[in-house]
């Protein structure tokens, strides 16, 4: 199996001179990352997978070079550049990707702007990385998309490649559903969708996968079952794998000698002051501003640190071109004037800043050298600097103060972890660091560099793509479920040639979609014309087999000659025949549950009860999903415990609760009608848990079809009631 990582950009970069074209290696966390991942797969005598990395190369290419420089990408990196020109990749990252969704997703909404065109070239790029995947997949390959970038493009590669295994991993947070709803309708619900077309989406924490889980809940309309989601014809699964870095890169750069004897040079420059590293992309989640002040109070508090303390402010330039980030850049350097003016001396700069970017060396003996780490950004997805600071501690003394904000902050307890937001708070925090004992920093450092270590980056790549192989082979055991074109072939065969039939139909579901009234799911013209033709042959007997009640089935069926089972099995009509009870029942019991139903009816706007002859139903598809999805577990606990008594049923179903007399269901009655004549042909549609009263009560030779994707005692599935119709059509023809 070979897999195909897909990203935004490339592990390098290409730069066109002169005629000539050059590579350079890229930097970051998810470059780091993966490429770690890829070089253990390399290095291992177990796994000899192959990969392949497509993204963009980092520049528009000049067409003349395009061939040269895949057929160089392909032999020197394995990797495969997706060309896109400097327009569209200016609406496409400059504008939607770091103007829409990075501050939403960071919880930035006043930055946020809503931009069309921006928009539909974010929806143009991702087509264009599809149909380059298209264009070199092969059978057996698995696809790997990473990031906010590429959030479309699940769904279209599954939509192109159903068979294809598709993961995706989300790099920064997923925010709360009243965060990510601020999205128009559009977008919202198209970005949803493309996601969900993954088969495995995997996110750093768990509060960001039950973000997800919510809306996908709220918004489309699936639930989920411990992160699996079945949608109208799939199984997915959403997950969390918290990122980890490549330890021993770090680890053992921190031990080079090159990197001590920078170390050294710092002592030396830094004699007699305790150092207080912060090192940040200029962005304004990292809050490099809040910090900035919370050291600002803790030299107003501390008087005694002055001149015993020094931060070493290093800034890495970045997005160069967006208004937010030039203002944020001018409040910077204001802000150090401001403090090293207020508070320094000759002999005493209280910030050192450099706004730079630091190769990987220097990067590390500050690590090892400096004291205190502050990483306290205002919303992160993980925060890989805050482990590789952990990593680099060879003499496990050091603190970190971590942001409770970042995702890092759910695997690192031992940081002192703090509110990013509160001045007092990061001043406290500075101070407890400064004066923590070594003792207790050996211990904390322990604690985390052990955790670090043994979940690294390549530990997490791995249990991604493990348990996204995992996820393909059920996926793989339920779609041998589905109704394939030789069972088809053969079902419609054994309808030829039979020579007495009957079929069961469930009603809603099956052969119309629901409704959020159910009066509005009356059938259309389609379905009356199938009903008829099905029963205008003397051969075959149709019975319509529905929960709904009799005088609704009369009224909409009654001309279609089928014969009429109604509230699950309570009522049945032989065709030509007046409705009769299957057998005796008493409905006393609903004036003691009527009230309880009505009572949750009050408290979940959108819900209400439907009172049928010998049953009631609460219905709640109208309701917000995740509030009904609660009042329907308590319901039904209700339920349970106070007809412990009674001679009721409790039944829960797709969006409605029923609650009915004992001893009735549709496998009874599909009995009533098996038993008065001999069939050669037995089929039955059901799409609810109460069809599968049904599929038990059949026969070995029956032909039984689940409408959806869920688990059934039937024979095969079918993902849709259009499906099931194509599928009457289909026998009919």
């Amino acid at each position: 199996m070979r897999l195909l990582i897909v990203s935004n950009r490339l592990p390098f970069s290409i730069e066109e001179k002169e005629g000539k074209i050059s590579f350079k290696e890229s930097t970051g966390g998810l470059v780091t990352g993966i490429s770690a991942y890829l070089d253990s797969l390399k290095n291992s005598s177990f796994t000899k997978q192959e990969h392949i990395w497509i993204g963009w190369p980092g520049s528009e290419i000049n067409p003349k070079f395009e061939n040269e420089l895949r057929k160089k990408a392909l032999s020197d990196y394995n990797a495969y550049p997706v060309y896109i020109d400097e327009k569209s990749m200016d609406h496409f990252y400059n504008g939607f990707c770091n103007k829409t969704i990075w501050p939403l997703f960071h919880c930035f909404p006043v930055y946020t702007t809503y931009n069309e065109t921006a928009w539909n070239y974010y929806k143009k790029v991702n087509e264009q990385f599809c149909e380059a995947i298209v264009k070199i997949v092969k059978p057996d390959d698995m696809v790997w998309v990473h990031d906010y970038h590429l959030m479309l493009l699940p769904k279209l590669l599954k939509e192109k490649l159903p068979g294809t295994p598709v993961g995706f991993f989300l790099h920064i947070p997923f925010p709360p559903i009243e965060i990510f709803r601020l999205l128009p309708k559009k977008w919202r619900v198209e970005i949803l969708e493309g996601l969900i077309g993954a088969d495995l989406i995997g996110f750093h924490t768990h509060d960001y996968t039950q973000n997800f889980l919510k809306c996908t809940l709220r918004l489309l309309g699936f639930d989920h079952n411990m992160g699996n989601i079945t949608t109208d014809n799939r199984v997915l699964k959403a997950d969390t794998f918290p990122m980890g870095i490549h330890y021993l890169k770090y680890h053992d750069t921190s031990a080079l000698p090159e990197v001590r004897q920078e170390k050294e040079k710092l002592k030396s420059t830094f004699t007699g002051l305790k150092t207080i590293l912060s090192v940040d992309r200029l962005d304004y989640t990292k809050g490099i501003l809040n910090r900035l002040e919370g050291y600002e109070l803790f030299l107003e508090n501390n008087p005694e640190w002055h001149k015993k303390v020094v931060m070493l402010l290093f800034v890495v330039p970045s997005r160069i071109g967006i208004d937010n980030y030039q203002k944020m850049k001018a409040k910077l350097d204001a802000l150090v004037g401001k403090i090293n003016g207020k508070f320094g001396s000759l002999d005493w700069t209280p910030i050192h800043y450099q706004y730079k970017y630091l190769p990987l060396k220097p990067l590390v003996s500050l690590y090892a050298f400096c004291d205190v780490a502050m990483i306290t950004p205002l919303r992160d997805g993980m925060n890989l600097v805050a482990k590789e600071y952990i990593a680099a501690l060879t003499d496990k003394t050091g603190v970190l103060i971590l942001s409770e904000m970042a995702g890092a902050a759910k695997e690192l307890g031992e940081a002192i972890v703090i509110n990013p937001n509160h001045k007092e708070e990061i001043a406290d925090a500075l101070k407890e660091a400064l004066e923590m004992p070594v003792e207790q920093q050996n211990k904390r450092n322990s604690a985390m560099q052990k955790r670090i270590q043994e979940y690294d980056v390549i530990r997490w790549a791995n249990d991604f793509t493990q348990e996204l192989i995992e996820v393909n082979e059920f996926k793989k055991k339920f779609n041998a479920r589905l109704l394939n074109s030789a069972d088809k072939k053969q079902l419609i065969k054994s309808f030829k040639d039979a020579g007495s039939r009957i079929i069961f139909m469930d009603y809603d579901g099956t052969l119309v979609p629901f409704s959020g009234l159910p009066e509005n799911a009356y059938p259309d013209e389609e379905i009356l014309k199938l009903l008829k033709s099905f029963s205008g042959d003397p051969k075959t007997k149709v019975v319509i087999i529905s929960g709904r009640d009799k005088q609704t089935l009369q009224n909409w069926l009654g001309n279609t000659n089928a014969d009429m089972v109604s509230e699950h099995g309570v009522w049945i009509k032989d065709n030509g025949n007046d409705w009769q009870l299957l057998k005796p029942l008493n409905a006393d019991w609903k004036l003691k549950i009527m009230p309880i139903l009505k009572t949750n009816s009050d408290r979940l706007p959108g819900s209400f009860v439907e009172e049928k002859e010998f049953s009631v139903v609460w219905h709640y598809r109208r309701s917000d999903p995740e509030l009904a999805s609660i009042r329907a577990k308590e319901l039904i606990d209700d339920l349970i415990s106070f007809t412990a008594n009674i001679d009721v049923q409790v039944l829960q179903g797709n969006k409605v609760i029923e609650v009915r007399n004992a001893g009735i269901n549709k496998g009874i009655a599909a009995n009533y009608f098996l038993s008065k004549n001999k069939y050669d042909f037995i089929m039955a549609l059901g799409d609810d848990w109460t069809d599968e009263d049904l599929f038990k009560s059949l026969p070995d030779n029956a032909y039984s079809l689940k409408i959806g994707m869920g688990s059934s005692h039937a024979k095969y599935n079918l993902g849709n009631y259009k499906e099931a119709r194509k599928l009457l059509n289909e026998i009919l023809n």
